[in-house]
């Protein structure tokens, strides 16, 4: 799977495929995104057993919230901060976060831009892996001022490595060109397949290693959509 490329508008394509004709959930998808992305931070950094998640409102956030609920069952010790409102969740992100609280992990949801960068500093290590899964693969353009200033604080923040869930947040999945808050990733967790814009010259110094994580989807789907088929 590792070969094949996809395009921004590929990967909705698939998404949408995988739920039209094999009746693939959202839900279903991102359990599958998130426990394989789990199993590869485990994989990728064995002498860790600390995670500090940072979830937007997005289905992005909400792989970040079934990241930190198997690192969880993994034993690891999981802190997540969910930036945004709560009631401005998506439907799956929010399923997700519910189950987060529900099991009680250490966790901070707030759409206050001071709130969350306080979070950052205290909350992060130079022991904890740090997660991304602020913005996914539907951002293009410019981070508004107040993400820009959470991503920044990232940056700056401590940590044993910063983990990127599908795409680096601020940067362009399909131009590979980083906007005016970016990410630096150490390990880059892409799904499904790799997408155009991870391997241009202008993302390298942002995604680090990347690994392509399956999620469930029919291997023949993937790649008819890939040659144009879908």
């Amino acid at each position: 799977m590792t070969e094949l490329m996809l395009t921004r508008d590929q990967v909705r394509l698939v998404d949408r495929l995988a739920v039209e004709r094999f009746g693939l959930t959202g839900l279903v998808l991102m359990e599958n995104a998130g426990r394989s992305a789990a199993e590869i931070i485990r994989r990728c950094f064995p002498r860790c057993s600390a995670a500090r998640i940072v979830c937007g409102s997005g289905n992005n956030g909400g792989d970040g919230c079934v990241i930190a609920r198997h690192l969880h069952n993994a034993g690891w010790q999981v802190e997540v901060l969910a930036a945004g409102r709560r009631d401005r969740f998506s439907h799956d992100a929010a399923v997700n976060l519910g189950i987060v609280e529900a099991i009680r992990l250490p966790r901070l949801c707030t759409a206050e831009v001071e709130a969350q960068i306080e979070w950052v500093r205290r909350r992060t290590s130079d022991e904890a892996v740090l997660v991304d899964a602020l913005l996914g693969t539907g951002f293009s353009g410019q981070v508004r001022a107040d993400a820009a200033a959470l991503i920044d604080a990232l940056n700056r923040a401590p940590r044993a490595a910063v983990v990127a869930v599908d795409v680096p947040s601020g940067l362009d999945c399909q131009t590979g060109q980083p906007s005016n808050a970016t990410v630096r990733a150490d390990l880059t967790i892409t799904f499904v397949a790799n997408k155009s814009g991870l391997l241009e010259a202008s993302a390298a110094p942002f995604v680090g290693r990347i690994e392509v994580a399956d999620i469930g989807v029919p291997r023949q789907l993937i790649a008819d959509v890939a040659a144009g088929r879908g």
